[in-house]
């Protein structure tokens, strides 16, 4: 068991496969924007798509709804609210409609995009967050606190937002002396991790702006790095090694001296992005420009990152879109979901895992990070951490509607304040000394009159919280009511094929019920069966009469050339082939196939040679008297060559018959054969008087020479006439 263990690792993510959606089920004629800053273009939730595309005048994004198919027209409205390119873009993890956007113009806007999409092109945003000196590019949410945005700039500071109130909560301009790459929330928002262009990794709390962890040369090459909090606290990043190779590595935060596992994949030069799924456990890697996704599993057991699998296309991808769980398909046991950017086309793909069973699979689908935020920001100002909240994906999942629209705009609520403890506002404390931002005036200001807050956290908890409630009870209450109706469904379902199963047992298996109605039918009544007999029947006399059409007129056009009549009886026609195979056949097997005589076209009688050489024979043994005198007469007209005359041969002498040869025409032989029969028949008669034998023989059939062999019978009777 153990070889067997360190040769196939069992896992249940072994198998996993990637699908290309159809080409129906793709979004084309998308202007994919072709900034240099290395970003995945794209972010998706359960309700929308949002891609940054080409715009002339500013910069932009398109957001369609996630079902959309098909071809994006030139007039679609987009927002368009930046005075410059659009660099990133970030759904909110706790609302559906609210995305962030980053730009070039050194701003981040706050949009709240309506149910169903744009109607028209969105210019005002609902928050405006300006606090860095050069173009942002890099957006962040915070996992578990509502409304906190992180952002982070080419000025190398660290911006943390509460949207909310549109204030900078926490800035952080001292911990990175040169530009940023990536900065990755861990599972409950208490601390960041970033890679910088000094190649170094650092783990930040961005409350108290203390860096808690440094590795140095994270990654020897100088292309940009990535990095990405796993659930565990342990850290992945991909880079590029001294000699331009990517590599993916594993760091644990308590130790990072040594990596715990490094992998190296090919020179590409495209930077790897990666995706994290914390149910999973597992990280997929899209680069940009290449035309492969790689996904890993990352386990307890060395060597801790395995490699899985990787989906190849033909063309390259210029970022990617990852579908967080709550979008994903679970009754196609789909665990991912990436929409991947071509030049001019978003095309979907699916990660599933093979299952045969139709049921939920719990163990595919652990309790996921739910819309819910664990913390309102203002909790988490305060230095309160919490998991996030989860829920269960059986049955699927369902968006709602932006629950938040009010809560946007409004004030902080403090958790602290509401519970009476006196405890002053976050920013006297929570702000490092050393660091003079412009939030810690604006929040000097606020703390001279502090029970106004106060009094608005009371009002607004006391209204928001029945509210929430309620807005709870009636999800379940339709979740019910939905549950019952598919249960009583399926129950009926079940009776009428328990019926139907039970009427095929006893033999009636023409009884069809639909929709909760019989439909019997007679066992031999088969409409479509007739009228397909009938059809063939109406075809084959069509064309017997094509047939006998084209037989009269073939026959006219030739002159009776083919009528059966003259194709059986003509000269080498049907009839005489059969006549000679059958002739043939007869003779090898010494039997008679073909009858003695028959008639020809022309009303001749034909005679059997064998036959006529037989009745010869008789007529000479069975005439006895008279029979010798026949013989000599026959004999005297054939040796006479023609003549009349006939020759006496004496029986004393006992000299037997000369031999004598002719050449003749064929008129003269027909003839000779006529005046022989009639003598014949003379010579027959007289020996049938006088008891002799008689020879009767047919000679037309014989042409050319003949030599006659007399023989001397006894009593001076000639007793054979042999032809030769």
């Amino acid at each position: 068991m153990s070889f067997r263990r360190g040769v196939v690792r069992q896992s249940k993510f072994r198998h996993v496969f990637a699908q290309a959606w159809k080409a129906e089920h793709c979004i084309d004629d998308v202007r994919v924007s072709r900034v240099t800053w290395d970003t995945s273009l794209c972010a998706v939730n359960p309700k929308f798509i949002a891609v940054i595309i080409e715009s002339g005048g500013g910069g932009a994004f398109l957001v369609v709804p996630i079902n959309k198919s098909g071809r994006i027209d030139q007039s679609c409205p987009t927002v368009c609210g930046h005075a410059a390119p659009v660099l990133d873009i970030q759904w909110s993890p706790h609302d559906d409609n609210i995305i962030a956007s980053a730009s070039e113009d050194c701003t981040v806007k706050v949009w709240q995009i309506p149910d169903g999409g744009l109607t028209s092109p969105m210019t005002e945003a609902i928050v405006t967050l300006e606090g860095h000196s050069k173009r942002v590019g890099i957006l962040a949410w915070h996992p578990t606190a509502f409304n906190i945005l992180l952002t982070a700039g080419c000025d190398n500071v660290i911006c943390v937002w509460n949207v909310g109130t549109g204030e900078l909560v926490y800035q952080l301009s001292d911990a990175h002396p040169d530009l940023i790459y990536s900065v990755s929330w861990n599972k409950d928002g208490s601390a960041v991790c970033t890679v910088c262009k000094d190649k170094a990794l650092r783990v930040i709390d961005p409350r108290r702006n203390v860096v808690l962890k440094v590795k140095e040369k994270v990654h020897d090459g100088t292309r940009p790095m990535r990095a990405v909090f796993l659930s565990d606290g342990k850290i992945l990043t991909t880079g590029f090694s001294r000699m331009s190779e990517r590599q993916l590595a594993l760091w644990d935060m308590k130790d990072l001296s040594e990596p715990m596992a490094v992998q190296e994949m090919d020179t590409s030069n495209g930077v790897l992005l990666p995706f994290y799924d914390p149910d999973t456990n597992m990280v997929y890697l899209c680069g940009k420009g290449d035309c492969t996704i790689r996904y890993f599993e990352v386990t307890d057991e060395s060597p801790y990152v395995h490699f899985l699998s990787l989906f190849s296309s033909k063309e390259p991808q210029r970022g990617a879109g990852f579908l967080s769980k709550r979008g994903v398909d679970v009754n196609k046991c789909e665990i991912a979901r990436f929409y991947k950017l071509h030049e001019r086309k978003v095309e979907p793909i699916s990660m599933t895992v093979p299952r045969k069973s139709d049921l939920f699979q719990g163990d595919l689908y652990p309790d996921t990070a739910s819309m819910e935020p664990a913390l309102l920001a203002d909790e988490w100002i305060a230095g309160q951490d919490a998991p996030p909240l989860l829920v269960s994906l059986s049955g699927g999942y369902t968006t709602h509607p932006s629950k938040h629209r009010d809560i946007l705009r409004s004030k902080p609520k403090l958790a602290s304040q509401d519970s009476g403890t006196g405890a002053t506002p976050p920013s006297t404390g929570h702000v490092a000394a050393p660091t003079a931002t412009p939030a810690c005036a604006t929040k000097e200001t606020e703390e001279e009159a502090p029970q106004p807050r106060v009094a608005m956290r009371d009002t607004d908890g006391n209204s928001e919280r029945p509210k929430r409630e309620d807005d709870l009870l009636n999800e379940l209450l339709a979740e019910m009511k939905a549950l019952r109706a598919v249960v009583l469904a399926q129950s009926q379902r079940i009776e009428l094929l328990e019926r139907q199963l039970a009427r095929i047992e006893d033999g009636d298996d023409t009884v069809c019920e639909v929709d909760g109605m019989d439909h019997s039918k007679p066992k031999d009544d088969h409409p479509k069966y007739n009228v397909t007999v009938l059809v063939l029947c109406f075809c084959l006399l069509g064309l017997i009469f094509l047939l006998i059409f084209l037989y009269k007129m073939l026959n006219r056009e030739a002159e009776g050339e083919y009528t059966i009549r003259r194709m059986v009886y003509k000269e080498g026609g049907v009839r005489d082939r059969v006549r000679g195979a059958a002739l043939a056949l007869g003779t090898r097997l010494g039997v008679r196939l073909w009858p003695h005589s028959d008639t020809d076209e022309y009303g001749e009688e034909i005679q059997d040679e064998e036959g006529q050489v037989e009745e010869g024979a008789d007529s000479q043994g069975s005439d006895s008297d008279g029979g010798d005198q026949g013989d000599e007469e026959d004999c005297g007209e054939t040796m006479g060559g023609g003549d009349n005359t006939s020759h006496e041969i004496s029986s004393s002498e006992g000299s037997e018959a000369g031999e004598q040869t002719g050449l003749m025409d064929q008129a003269e032989v027909n003839e000779e054969a006529g005046e022989k029969e009639e003598k014949v028949v003379k010579g027959g008669g007289k020996g049938e008087a006088s008891g002799g034998p008689g020879l009767l023989i047919d000679l037309k059939q014989f042409s050319g020479s003949a030599i006659w062999s007399e023989e001397e019978g006894g009593e001076g009777h000639y007793k054979d006439v042999t032809a030769l």
